[in-house]
């Protein structure tokens, strides 16, 4: 027990520190680098166009045009369209809302997963084109030796503006279209919902009614600022949006991240076929997934703070190879939106590597197998609090044999008090001779003092993958158990920590301290509370796991030792 309990306090002390790293790196960044000059600026926004940097320029051929290294001037001085306008969209799992300038997606509410626990909290809303919020994704041509094509900024004329699955419907498509007269262009984009799905399918169909062969490229970006940081908490370093990573997102060969400070610094420029791009946060994720057979131009932009929000923009855009479109005739370009939360068991088979949006950092090795067994359990037995508690039964099973030897050196130690005692008295303040002597004592007993090093150390990477996979899964997320409303969050009665520092003071009861350096038995009697006031602010499932297997250990700690005495008194008679 002494050694599992030290061993315990370092990885607790050791995980306070890293979360105080992780808060430190979030609050203080690196310094970014410092703006261009201004005549560069100028040279940015000097088409006079509003929004105009913030769509990618063709180039003069039907290859795929080059992205521009300046940042999107936003659309500030673009007069929002009026509500009156705005086409709404909804499934059975996702109501959206499109800005038919454009096409633009300004909303996007995510019908399953409520804000907050409390009943009659209104739905997560991923995508919001709200000054203080804003986060959008937008999708449009360009067409190359001028030809005329639809941008983002482009008015599209809807069909409707409400369109809803109806009972027995499998999808339901909204239709957007736009002509340019003097050309004879038109394009005509559709945005299909499917039942129980998060993606949204796009495709934009250009027809050719004139008599030039049209020339462009497709492209679909994600555009949003940075959000506002979460609420301050009591422990600075225990509060898990502020060092979950949010920011851009992408995957080629290997999935990669651009936080928000290096948009400027270390800009996204790569050629990529089969990617994707995104903007993650910690249980959330908006990904553009252009067509797997295409080779796409992946690029990143930053803006300078508009006035709206006072803060800068971030864009991620992937734009799609030129194509041509002769007179009379029609092409169609498709790709798809995922926007929703980061649900494991589906993003792999939406598009390779999206699963790995769900960042578990350097723990993922562990985190992520810790997952699929959480979420077999929780298969079998319905419930994440029982999944939680079949895993530690499931662990203490498998370590039976280790933690036996542990307490069977520890019941054993117990007995050697009287004796260590009498070599204490003997030796007074001569700590080497005395260790000299205990340890000679234990070697003629056969006891093993670190028999409980190895059973201690096999709950290091379990609290770390535990706690990330309560943290960051959002299956998770407001899952409910007993008196909990939400396992990946405290425990708002505090009565797990209060039960843990229970079981805490049962283990020391039963475990000898003779021989213990007073300093070390003084922080052994403080372990249980603080431990308990730990606990008070980790996720309620992490609290769960750890006062199941104390009780469990307990108990193995009782009958071993129970036994042992039986075995010396039977020797005895």
């Amino acid at each position: 027990m002494i050694n599992q309990t030290r061993t315990l306090l370092v990885v607790a002390l050791f995980f306070v520190a890293y979360l105080l790293w992780q808060g430190w790196q979030h609050d203080y960044p690196s310094v970014p680098p410092p703006a261009p000059p201004a005549s560069a600026q100028a040279a940015e926004t000097s088409s006079g166009v509003p929004g105009a940097s913030s769509i990618p320029t063709a180039a003069g051929s039907v290859a795929a045009p080059p992205l521009e290294a300046a940042a999107p001037a936003g659309n500030a001085s673009v007069s929002p369209t009026p509500k009156r306008d705005l086409v709404t969209a909804s499934n059975d799992v996702l109501k959206l809302t499109i800005d038919p300038r454009g096409g633009t997606i300004i909303g996007a509410a995510l019908l399953d997963y409520p804000q907050q626990v409390k009943r009659g909290s209104p739905p997560v809303q991923l995508l919001d084109d709200a000054a203080a919020s804003y986060y959008v994704a937008q999708d449009g041509l360009v067409g190359a030796n001028g030809s005329a094509a639809p941008s983002h900024l482009a008015e599209f004329k809807p069909e409707t503006t409400a369109y809803a699955l109806a009972p027995g419907q499998k999808q339901v498509v909204v239709t957007l279209r736009w002509a340019d007269s003097a050309s004879g262009i038109s394009v005509v984009k559709h945005y299909t919902l499917t039942r129980g799905s998060y993606v949204v399918e796009l495709s934009q169909q250009v027809e050719n009614h004139g008599t030039k062969a049209w020339q462009g490229n497709t492209y679909e970006q994600l555009d949003r600022i940075e959000p506002p940081p979460p609420p301050k908490h009591l422990l600075e370093f225990y509060n898990p949006d502020s060092y979950a990573f949010t920011g851009a997102a992408w995957y080629s060969d290997k999935y990669n991240k651009l936080k928000f400070g290096d948009f400027e610094k270390d800009p996204l420029h790569a050629n990529v076929t089969g990617g994707w791009i995104a903007m993650s946060q910690r249980f959330f994720v908006a990904a553009w997934i252009p067509d797997a057979k295409q080779a796409q131009q992946f690029g990143s932009v930053e803006t300078p703070a508009d006035d709206a929000s006072g803060k800068p923009r971030y864009l991620i855009r992937t734009v799609g190879p030129g194509f041509s479109v002769a007179p009379g005739a029609s092409a169609t370009r498709a790709s798809r939106l995922y926007v929703g939360p980061k649900l494991q068991d589906r993003l792999g088979d939406i598009a390779p590597g999206l699963d790995r949006t769900v960042d578990y950092g350097m723990w993922t090795f562990i985190a992520q197998p810790m997952f699929k067994l959480l979420g077999f359990l929780h298969k079998l037995v319905g419930a994440w609090g029982l999944a939680i508690i079949v895993l530690v039964l499931l662990i203490q099973a498998a370590t039976w044999k280790l933690t036996e030897a542990q307490y069977k050196a520890g019941a054993r130690m117990r007995k050697l008090q009287p004796r260590l005692k009498a070599l204490k008295e003997r030796f007074g303040d001569d700590k080497q001779k005395y260790q000299q002597a205990m340890m000679e004592l234990y070697k003629k007993e056969k006891i093993n003092p670190m028999a409980g090093c190895l059973p201690a150390l096999i709950t290091f990477p379990i609290f770390f993958a535990l706690y990330y996979v309560l943290i960051f899964s959002v299956e998770l997320r407001h899952a409910a158990f007993l008196w909990i409303p939400d396992l990946s969050a405290a425990d708002p009665l505090f009565i797990l920590p209060v039960v843990y520092a229970l079981t805490m003071l049962g283990q020391q009861f039963l475990t000898p301290v003779q021989g213990m350096d007073p300093t070390q038995a003084k922080i052994m009697k403080a372990m249980p509370v603080l431990f308990a006031v730990l606990f008070f602010f980790f996720p309620a499932g992490l609290t769960l796991y750890y006062v199941v297997r104390g009780i469990c250990m307990l108990g193995q700690q009782w009958y071993i030792t129970r036994k042992i005495d039986r075995a010396d008194a039977r020797a005895r008679s």
